[in-house]
């Protein structure tokens, strides 16, 4: 009869083990993949805002170049804009250049702008939509002294080329 007892404790005995074993698998198994999940999870929210960041200074960028213009050296200043640029709005401000620039050159027109803050509206892998809050002081030969502006702008960026570019600009208050 104790050689039935000791028999009976040890096959409970590595019954427990096994399911011990079993359970430790299965609590590893799940902390392997939490770990993978929040470790994949982390890398997105790093991606993501380092996409951001980026999107934003191209905006910033963009804005500057496009309300900081000088009539002694717009040929450079509008190359700047079109550098940013792509697509039908690259093709509307290079088609407007040689006429915007006689007549900032008639006008004397110097336009120093400064972007006060900028947003992400939406944003994915390829495309963004950026609202920009830019001041600028604009003199000319009616305002020698300047006068303020204040634009309100709405960006749209694509990425192309490994970079950020400017496919659409809108006045928006």
């Amino acid at each position: 009869m104790t050689r039935v007892l000791l028999r009976s404790v040890a096959v409970r005995a590595a019954r427990h083990g096994r399911a011990l074993t079993a359970g430790l698998a299965v609590v590893a198994a799940v902390l392997t993949a939490t770990s993978l999940w929040l470790g994949h999870e982390l890398y997105e929210r790093h991606e993501t805002e380092r996409r951001h960041q980026d999107i934003l200074a191209a905006a910033r960028q963009s804005a500057l170049n496009f309300t900081s213009l000088d009539y002694r050296h717009y040929d450079r200043d509008s190359e700047n804009v079109l550098n940013g640029a792509t697509g039908e709005f690259k093709k509307q401000f290079a088609a407007q250049t040689a006429e915007l620039t006689k007549l900032v050159a008639a006008n004397k027109s110097v336009s120093e702008g400064q972007v006060l803050d900028a947003g992400i509206a939406r944003a994915d892998a390829r495309s963004a939509r950026v609202l920009v809050v830019t001041d600028s002081k604009v003199s000319n030969v009616s305002a020698p002294e300047g006068t303020a502006r204040n634009y309100r702008l709405q960006l749209d960026l694509v990425f192309e080329g490994g970079r950020w570019l400017t496919s659409n600009v809108e006045f928006v208050g």
